[in-house]
């Protein structure tokens, strides 16, 4: 067997040389040198120790400064620097809080501005600023991102957690957290520590009466930007553009607006309203004071209403200005309009009668009264009486085309405009015809806003002058400018008169409080449902002058599907309910409005009657 050997091999001689090391030259004390200078000349020489070097090891990792070369001085120098310039940027960061200048510019058409105070005419405040703070973030500086969602949520449950993560998340440098936060909710947030959080000043819109009034100031959203009522008629006058130019920084800076409402007369209202919905178990109710001769709005009263410091609730169907939004069959209120125009015309005088004894037919249709007297009647007897029959006969003397154009006169044909953008267009009928005209005249085939009406119902016992409505503090001068004499002023007094009548002898005998000499008219229309007229859904309306003799006021009463009660016999209409409901408003309200109550009857209050001799009213 082969023996296997490896072969050998020949590695080539490798020879190491380690580096010269220069030896340090060693100084000696000078009393070392002294000592060698005085030995014995004789003497041997001794060996010097020599201290030993650094040492092969230690020699390789020594750099002497004179061997460095400049271009790694200058890049020692480069890194240096910038290393020191991202120190110094992150400490800046971390400790420097945003400029107002700044934080404006980034919240710019987000953060809320100033509005001005509103006050009613009384200089109580009904809606103002507060100063609050909302919470901000730069998701920039968010550092853990999931951390901080999670622990802003613990402190507002009511967020959305993957939306306030998704927000975290952005590039930009602003997202809003939450809105008007209370102090504690800031105090708990700050305790957290979070990086990237901010807190800014905000105004706040609050409205220190609650409902009082609440249809007619509408409100502001978060931003404070005006969404309805008076609240948006203030952006319309400009405040958007003084924002836009920056000139807004508090309330401070705006006049307060003065409104023609009177805070006390509305809670009055609303209280006496809101016992009248529950005692007739009503859907809805409203209430109107109206000042006959500045055609200011002193209460606006609707039933459902909600808490303007609680917007959500305004956008519930019930919720709406019924005054204004609304639309209804105004009822026999209207014949108050129809005799109006009948006197006024020349054509009827006071003492005119009209058959009312068989009901009026007009083709199928035929037109009756509601427990009618069976009888002719006169003029006055008609309004007291409330008879069907004889108001359409009243307003086919006048003619369609002059019923037509004296409805157009008083503003019931056209949207009524306030400073309120919210009104609706009267439902009139497509083909206007003798049988419109006649259901028109006591009420039926038009429907209008109710303050349509009580602004027309104003003109016919002011004297005879349309005044348009206003919710602002107005003169009685303003007033007069403005007015536009719709009625001969002998037309108001005998208006004045039949009014006058119905509270003693007529419908609205439940309303006649003593020493306040109210007049005024009741109305009851049916309610179209499913396009037909039910009997049983009723709109009960009543319209009071106060007092009749020299009226200021005009209430407008109005309930909607009031209940017959047992001590209403079982009657739902507006004598047994809308009737008493004003009676009960005019005594609460009566003093406040500064109304003398008389208890003497005034003597020859309406001249003109007396001159004429009216007819003695029958029973």
């Amino acid at each position: 067997m082969k023996r296997f050997t490896f072969p050998r091999l020949s590695l080539p001689a490798f020879r190491f040389r380690l580096p010269a090391i220069p030896r340090p030259a060693i100084r000696f004390p000078s009393f070392a040198l002294a000592f060698r200078r005085n030995a014995p000349a004789d003497a041997a020489p001794r060996a010097t120790a020599v201290p030993a070097g650094p040492g092969l090891f230690r020699s390789l990792f020594m750099v002497r400064p004179e061997k460095l070369e400049p271009r790694m001085v200058l890049l020692a120098l480069v890194f240096g620097g910038m290393f020191a310039t991202l120190l110094g940027r992150i400490v800046q960061i971390n400790t420097r809080t945003e400029d107002p200048a700044t934080i404006g510019r980034m919240t710019q058409g987000s953060i809320s501005t100033a509005r001005p105070t509103i006050v009613d005419r009384h200089g109580v405040t009904m809606a103002t600023d507060v100063k609050t703070v909302s919470i901000f973030a730069d998701p920039r500086k968010v550092i853990d991102k999931d951390e901080a969602a999670e622990l802003i949520n613990a402190v507002f449950p009511e967020l959305d957690g993957r939306e306030l993560r998704d927000k975290l998340g952005k590039k930009n440098g602003f997202v809003w957290i939450k809105r008007e936060v209370t102090p504690k909710q800031q105090a708990e947030i700050h305790r957290l520590g979070i990086p990237g959080i901010g807190y800014l000043p905000e105004n706040k819109r609050v409205y220190p009466n609650g409902m009082a009034g609440a249809h007619v100031l509408g409100f502001a959203n978060i931003d404070n930007v005006g969404i309805a009522g008076i609240e948006k008629y203030i952006d319309s006058q400009g405040l958007n553009d003084l924002k836009g130019a920056g000139l807004l920084q508090s309330a401070g800076d705006l006049k307060p607006l003065e409104l023609a409402l009177d805070v006390r007369v509305t809670h009055a209202v609303r209280e006496e309203l809101t016992a009248a919905l529950d005692k007739y178990k009503a859907k809805a109710a409203a209430a109107l004071v109206l000042d006959v001769d500045t055609g200011e709005i002193i209460a606006h009263v609707s039933l459902p209403d909600y808490d303007p410091n609680n917007p959500g609730d305004a956008l519930k169907p019930d919720n709406i200005n019924r005054l204004q939004v609304g639309v209804y069959e105004m009822g026999s209120t209207f014949k108050a309009l129809t005799t109006a125009m009948a006197l006024d015309s020349g054509k009827v005088r006071l003492n005119s009668v009209f058959d009312a004894s068989q009901p009026l037919r007009y083709g199928r249709f035929k037109i009756g009264d509601y427990k009618g007297k069976g009888r002719p009647l006169s003029v006055p007897e008609i309004f007291i009486y409330s008879s069907n029959i004889g108001t359409a006969r009243m307003a086919l003397a006048v003619g369609v085309e002059g019923h037509k154009a004296f409805l157009k006169k008083m503003g019931q044909l056209d949207r009524m405009r306030t400073e309120l953008p919210e009104s609706s267009e009267p439902i009139k009928p497509a083909k206007w015809g003798e049988l419109n005209t006649m259901t028109i005249a006591f009420g039926h085939g038009l429907a209008v806003a109710p303050l349509q009406a009580t602004a027309a119902t104003a003109a016919l016992v002011n004297g005879g002058r349309m005044i348009q409505p206003t919710y602002l503090k107005r003169t009685r001068e303003e007033a007069e400018q403005a007015a536009v004499q719709v009625l001969k002023p002998e037309t108001s007094q005998m208006m004045r008169y039949v009014m006058r009548l119905n509270a003693e002898k007529g419908s609205a005998t439940r309303a006649d409080i003593p020493g306040y000499y109210l007049g005024g008219k009741t109305g009851t229309s049916e309610k179209v449902i499913g396009g037909r007229y039910s009997k049983n859904r009723l709109l009960t309306t009543f319209m009071a002058v106060m007092p009749a003799d020299k009226p200021r006021y005009i209430l407008l009463t109005m309930l909607d599907e009031p209940k017959g009660l047992p001590e209403t016999h079982g009657y739902a209409t507006s004598g047994w309910n809308a009737a008493p409901t004003t009676g009960r408003i005019v005594e609460r309200i009566g003093p406040m409005l500064g109304l003398e109550t008389k208890f003497e009857l005034p003597q020859q209050p309406f001249p003109l009657v007396a001159r004429i001799g009216a007819m003695p009213v029958r029973q």
